[in-house]
């Protein structure tokens, strides 16, 4: 145990060490959330006698997954086994796979992406006549937004009434539903939603989940939308056990139904909820905790903490006020120049982080000119280039013949003069002989 202990501050020792009930760690940018929850697992190992299979730790990225599965695995090589550490989707399939049945859908479902998503809303669209400007975009946005929030086609309809073309955007919504239904088949969204109406209404599905996971970690919690957040709620209600682990200050995805209240919500939520903060910093500097410390205080929602750091005080801070794009390229690539002129630093010790791709093309114009060596990141990812989406589509027809979105996508390719008419005889063929 000590050596495990050694390798944390005093404030991360403390909710380690406090193993039952609910707990809320509070917890600054570069303050080791990681190391505290990979230490607080092997803690409860090691050290409490839990077995790894009653042991749960969500977090939001397959990234931040692999990297806790890899620490844990170093720590406790021979104490891994039956322990679930994923993502809430990847969770949510795991549980589904063993479930779903108990709720009318067959167990070898497909996982709609956003190709598939899309076009099932144009076809819907299409059937009913109505003007598709902009229409395919704002009902796509619009069922993602509901079912983050648990809202069904009517439900979604009463508490959006203002919203410019509701009535068809409900209408696609509950169209679309019925065709993923019919090909056996959810979308990301529906794993979370699905998942919640299986626990709701499925005592068996319930009783596993809050048997196995006794102790439940939340990581990022500020990023948990409502249908997350009522997930770790109905899971974690028999033991309490729910280790949650955020910070208010980070929330950047409210746009897509994440919830920092979520952090307040938790500790009334949780009886006995127990509160502690991170703020020694391990990442900057002193001068840009100062400056982030004084524009987060005036946010009227939060947890009040000041991050502090032993790294000194660091390079002043600059800050550049440019009048248009091209003014900033100048800017920001003129300073690079000055750097490595300097002997410093070398080309490849220097990143330029934008918001969007989409900003990207002023920075490169002015790279090019001055031969400065570079590389962009972005472009299409692997499971979104046409190649993979095409070979996945098969396999998915292979597991389940249901799917008439994977059967679309392949009908035709490699080009067999299949056209629409064809297409949608053998649709309404399927749809007859069932």
């Amino acid at each position: 145990m000590n050596s495990l202990l050694e390798e944390l501050n005093e404030e991360q020792i403390k909710p380690v060490l406090d193993t039952e009930g609910a707990v809320l760690v509070t917890a600054g940018a570069g303050s080791g959330k990681t190391r505290l929850l990979t230490h607080r697992i092997a803690y409860l190992i090691t050290e409490k006698g839990v077995n790894p299979y009653n042991v749960l730790a969500i977090t939001f990225t397959n990234k931040a997954a692999n990297e806790m599965k890899e620490r844990l695995a170093t720590m406790l090589p021979e104490s891994m086994d039956g322990m679930w550490i994923s993502t809430f989707h990847s969770m949510c399939v795991r549980i589904l796979r063993r479930f779903i049945d108990r709720i009318g859908y067959g167990k070898n479902f497909s996982i709609y992406g956003e190709d598939e998503k899309e076009r099932i809303v144009k076809n819907v669209i299409k059937a009913k006549e109505y003007d598709a400007d902009e229409l395919a975009k704002k009902a796509l946005w619009s069922i993602s937004d509901a079912k983050n929030a648990g809202l069904a086609p009517d439900e979604y309809k009463k508490l959006h009434d203002y919203y410019d073309s509701i009535d068809e955007i409900c209408v696609i919504y509950a169209e679309y539903q019925k065709e993923l239904r019919a090909n056996n088949a959810l979308d990301y969204d529906d794993l979370l939603l699905v998942t919640y109406r299986l626990l709701r209404e499925n005592s068996d599905a319930l009783e596993y989940c809050q048997n196995r996971f006794k102790y439940i970690h939340v990581d990022e919690f500020q990023d948990t939308n409502a249908i997350q957040y009522d997930l770790v709620r109905l899971m974690g209600a028999k033991y309490g056990n729910v280790f949650a682990v955020g910070d208010e200050d980070q929330c950047i995805y409210g746009w897509r139904g994440a919830n920092f209240e979520n952090i307040f919500n938790f500790t009334n939520d949780f009886a006995g909820c127990k509160v502690y903060k991170l703020e020694q910093n391990y990442r900057s500097t002193q001068n840009i905790l100062s400056a982030a410390n004084m524009l987060i205080k005036h946010n009227t929602a939060r947890l009040d903490k000041t991050l502090w750091t032993g790294n000194g005080e660091g390079e002043p801070i600059e800050f550049l006020r440019a009048g248009s794009e091209s003014d900033e390229a100048n800017g920001v690539v003129s300073s690079i120049i000055g750097l490595v002129r300097s002997g410093k630093y070398k080309f490849s010790d220097i990143a330029i982080l934008m918001r969007l791709n989409a900003l990207s093309r002023s920075f490169e114009e002015r790279l090019i000119q001055y031969g400065i060596p570079h590389k962009i990141f972005g472009g299409f990812k692997f499971f979104e280039r046409k190649e993979i989406k095409d070979l996945l589509a098969y396999l998915k027809l292979i597991g389940n013949p249901q799917d008439n979105e994977a059967l679309a996508r392949i009908i035709n390719f490699p080009k067999r003069g299949i056209g629409d008419g064809t297409l949608a005889q053998l649709r309404n063929y399927g749809a007859v002989t069932g």
